[in-house]
């Protein structure tokens, strides 16, 4: 019996246990009566490059980018990651469009006085996020154009959704989120991507923007998004670690579960999702596959915060090959059914991508 494609086929050949060689003989002088040798597939790059099931390109990146009023700072948690200005990520944009990198996605760091308890800032139509789009737009058009549609960047109390007595409020949330939505879309955002796993945003969101004649904004959901350790880095990024209260548990997925996240991936198709996304991502490829094999639809999965971190500083102090580790973990997104990852590794991925071709 062997194995072809995960499912077992009958072959005429038999394996024949091999016998030890007499006293003083030779090892080599009877081979091995072997029909099959894997190895014949791995004897030279040229070989394996015909014979490899997944090839990461890079139609498979986005890029997500943090934007900031004034200079540029660095992530001190992300090393070679920085908070850039608006136009540090017009130029940033550029280089996206120049590396053939097909989308970026726009993280802001709100000024900690302009935030407050609702979030309100997120409704500016003049706040960072939207100028940013405006001016990313005007000088690359071609370039696509992802934004985040939650409330912490903008709270006081670094949650995703309205707080009252302690708990999250789900449809008043629902509610503002929309009007976030429609600003970012009024502003030139090509994809919606709510992240704040309140339920019945995606349907709501999407009948505001048909109903506003935004029919062609695209909504990529953060469909499984499970309350994870691996977002702490990210949290310094946008500014709400040092004012989060509590944590999100009563509504970002729990890890211990992977039906459950079948269930909302459902669910958010239903309301009207584009793309759907996995988050985080290599401690979850199980989850990744799975909504894949269910539903077929284009999938994505985010390379956050805590994994890019991880790997950078292990190639820092000398733990592991960088590079190396980069290419072997993104490759693993494509092995597990993605059509696309959101990494902090993009413009490095993509330059040894073109440098190798």
């Amino acid at each position: 019996m062997a194995i072809k494609f995960g499912k077992p086929i009958e072959t005429r050949a038999r394996l024949q246990p091999v016998e030890a060689p007499a006293p003083g003989a030779d090892p080599l002088d009877k081979p091995l009566d072997l029909p099959t040798r894997m190895r014949r597939n791995r004897r030279s790059e040229w070989a394996r490059r015909m014979v490899r099931e997944n090839t990461l390109t890079t139609d498979d990146l986005i890029w997500p980018l943090f934007i900031v009023e004034g200079n540029r700072t660095p992530v001190v948690s992300m090393p070679g990651v920085e908070r850039l200005s608006i136009d540090d990520a017009v130029r940033a944009a550029e280089q996206a469009a120049k590396l053939t990198i097909p989308c970026i996605a726009l993280f802001p760091y709100t000024n900690p006085q302009l935030r407050d308890e609702d979030g309100s800032e997120a409704l500016n139509p003049d706040n960072l996020v939207c100028r940013a789009i405006r001016a990313i737009k005007k000088e690359v058009p071609e370039l696509g154009l992802l934004c985040d549609v939650a409330l912490d960047p903008f709270t006081s109390h670094g949650h995703d959704g309205l707080l009252r007595d302690g708990v999250i409020l789900n449809d008043e949330t629902v509610a503002v989120l929309v009007n976030q939505a429609l600003v970012q879309a009024e502003a030139g955002c090509d994809i919606i991507a709510p992240s704040d796993m309140m339920d019945g945003r995606v349907g709501a969101i999407r009948n505001a923007l048909d109903a506003a004649g935004f029919t062609d904004v695209s909504i990529m959901s953060y469909a499984a998004k499970y309350a994870s350790a691996f977002y702490g880095p990210f949290r310094d990024a946008v500014g709400s670690n040092a004012t989060l209260t509590g944590d999100k548990r009563t509504y970002q997925m729990d890890f211990g579960n992977s039906a459950e996240a079948l269930r909302e991936v459902e669910l958010d198709i239903a309301e009207g999702a584009d793309m759907i996304m996995v988050k985080p991502g290599l401690p979850y490829l199980d989850i990744l596959q799975r909504v894949k094999d269910a539903f077929g639809m284009p999938t994505f999965a985010y390379q956050v915060s805590g994994e890019y971190s991880m790997i950078m500083a292990a190639a820092q102090n000398g733990w592991l090959d960088g590079e190396k580790a980069m290419m072997e973990s993104l490759t693993a997104f494509k092995r597990a059914g993605a059509d696309g990852v959101l990494t902090y590794f993009a413009p490095r991925v993509a330059e040894k991508l073109a440098k190798n071709n």
